[in-house]
C-alpha cells in the first residue's frame, strides 16, 4: 500500500512537471518579440562602459532584474486574483514610461551628433573618479527601470498563458521563465559586450597552420564589427522602446487599437510588419507628448520654486 501510494506520488510529480514544461515552452514562445526587445534595449543601456566596467554593469543590472521578478510574480499573481482590471492600466503606465524613455534617448543621440564639436559637449563627459562612478550608478538604475517594464510584460504574458492552471503550476511556470529569460538576456548581452575581446585573444592566437589563420580572421572580423554591432543595438534598443511602449498603449486605448486592427488587416502577409511599424508610430507619438508634459510640468515646478 504504501509502495502503491510512493509511486502514485511519483506519477502525479512527473505529471505536474510535464504540465509545467509545457506551459513554459508556450509562454517563451509567446513573449520571444518581447525577449528579443529586451535584449537589444539591455545591451543599449550598458554601452558607453569603460571596457573594465562592462561585465560588473551587467551583472549589477542582472541582480536588479532578478529583484524586479521577484516583485513582479507574486504582485501579478495577486493583481490577477483580486485586482485583474488593474492589469491593463499599469501596462499602459509603463508603456507611456518606455515611449518617454526613447523618445529621451532619441533626442539624447541627435544632440550628440549635432554637437561631436563642441567642447562644452566634451566637457561634460564624466572624468573623474566619482563622475564616472556617478555615471554608472544612473546607467544601472535606468536599465533596471527598464528592466521592470519589459519584465512585467513578460510576466503578464506568461501569467495568461498559466491563468486557467492550478497555483502551484502558475507560480512555479513563472518562476522557471522569470529565472530562465533573466539568464538568457543578461548571458547574451555579457557575451555581446565583449565581443571584442573575444576577436582580440582570437586575433593573438598563436595556432600555425590553416586552423591559425581562420581564427585570426574570425578574430579581425569580430574586432571590427563590435563597435558597428553595438552602435546599431544602440538604435535598435531605442526603438524597440517605442515597439513595446505603443503595443502597451494600442493595447489598452481599444480604438486605437481598433483603428491598428482595420487599417493593416488588407495587407496579407505584410500584416505583422504593419501592425508592428503602427504599434511605432504609436509609441514614438506617446514618448512625444509624455516629453513635452514633463517638461512642462517640470518648468511649472521651477516657477513655483523661485517664487
Amino acid at each position: 500500500m504504501a509502495g502503491s501510494s510512493f509511486f502514485a506520488l511519483l506519477d502525479d510529480i512527473a505529471a505536474l512537471l510535464d504540465d509545467i514544461s509545457l506551459m513554459s515552452k508556450v509562454a517563451a514562445k509567446k513573449s520571444a518579440s518581447v525577449l528579443s526587445d529586451d535584449l537589444a534595449v539591455n545591451a543599449e543601456k550598458v554601452t558607453g562602459m569603460k571596457a573594465d566596467r562592462e561585465l560588473p554593469v551587467v551583472w549589477a543590472v542582472f541582480k536588479g532584474s532578478l529583484v524586479n521578478k521577484a516583485i513582479l510574480v507574486p504582485c501579478a499573481l495577486l493583481l490577477s486574483a483580486f485586482l485583474p482590471w488593474s492589469v491593463k492600466w499599469l501596462l499602459m503606465a509603463g508603456g507611456i514610461y518606455l515611449c518617454y524613455e526613447g523618445f529621451e534617448a532619441i533626442k539624447g543621440k541627435l544632440f550628440r551628433v549635432s554637437h561631436d564639436s563642441d567642447a562644452s559637449d566634451v566637457k561634460s563627459a564624466p572624468k573623474t573618479k566619482e563622475e564616472l562612478v556617478a555615471y554608472e550608478r544612473r546607467k544601472v538604475k535606468g536599465a533596471i527601470r527598464t528592466d521592470f517594464i519589459l519584465s512585467a510584460e513578460i510576466t503578464i504574458i506568461t501569467l495568461n498563458v498559466v491563468s486557467s492552471a492550478p497555483l502551484l503550476q502558475q507560480i512555479v511556470t513563472l518562476i522557471v521563465i522569470s529565472v530562465a529569460m533573466t539568464v538568457g538576456v543578461y548571458g547574451l548581452v555579457a557575451g555581446i559586450v565583449r565581443l571584442d575581446d573575444a576577436g582580440l585573444a582570437l586575433l593573438k592566437s598563436q595556432s600555425e597552420g590553416g586552423l591559425g589563420t581562420v581564427l585570426r580572421k574570425i578574430g579581425g572580423v569580430l574586432v571590427a564589427s563590435a563597435p558597428v554591432l553595438m552602435k546599431a543595438l544602440s538604435w535598435i534598443g531605442t526603438v524597440a522602446m517605442f515597439l513595446v511602449g505603443g503595443t502597451f498603449v494600442a493595447e489598452g486605448i481599444h480604438p486605437i487599437e481598433q483603428l491598428i486592427e482595420t487599417t493593416v488587416s488588407s495587407l496579407g502577409g505584410w500584416v505583422a510588419v504593419a501592425k508592428m511599424g503602427a504599434y511605432g508610430v504609436v509609441g514614438a507619438l506617446a514618448g512625444m507628448i509624455a516629453a513635452v508634459a514633463m517638461g512642462a510640468i517640470s518648468r511649472v515646478a521651477n516657477v513655483a520654486k523661485k517664487n
